[in-house]
């Protein structure tokens, strides 16, 4: 596999991982009896800062997979990972550091990185755009 394919594999199992680990904690909350079964909502507001963090870190991961994932599917899908390659483990990073800091903190240092890794993501995706459109 390249590493276009492994970093993309690696993005989807991040998000996975978040989902499994929110379903987890849920799953404990409903057999210990501490919220009923319908108790949740998808941004986890009635619960711990960490569960709505927890979500919402989740929520960014889907909402940058058709963005970060497709440019990444597109370069498998045409042959052109030589494009996405050089970057594609440096787009992995990003988003993990992205979500263990959502996970951390909310202080005003931890959004700056948190938006620092975003930032570093928004700038690979655009640079991947333009290079497979050219």
């Amino acid at each position: 596999m390249s590493a276009s394919a492994y970093a993309l594999t690696g993005f989807i199992s991040w998000g996975l991982a978040l989902l499994i680990l929110m379903e987890v904690i849920r799953t404990y909350l409903v057999i210990s009896g501490k919220v009923a079964a319908n108790g949740f909502t998808p941004d986890n507001a009635a619960h711990s800062p960490f569960m709505q963090r927890l979500a919402r870190a989740h929520a960014n991961c889907i909402e940058g997979l058709p963005i970060f994932g497709g440019l990444l599917g597109v370069a498998i899908i045409t042959g052109k990972t030589d494009i996405t390659t050089p970057l594609a483990y440096t787009l992995l990073v990003a988003r993990l550091v992205q979500s263990t800091i959502h996970l951390v903190s909310t202080s005003e240092l931890a959004v700056s990185l948190r938006f620092t890794a975003f930032a570093v993501q928004m700038a690979i995706g655009a640079y991947w755009s333009l290079i497979l459109l050219i």
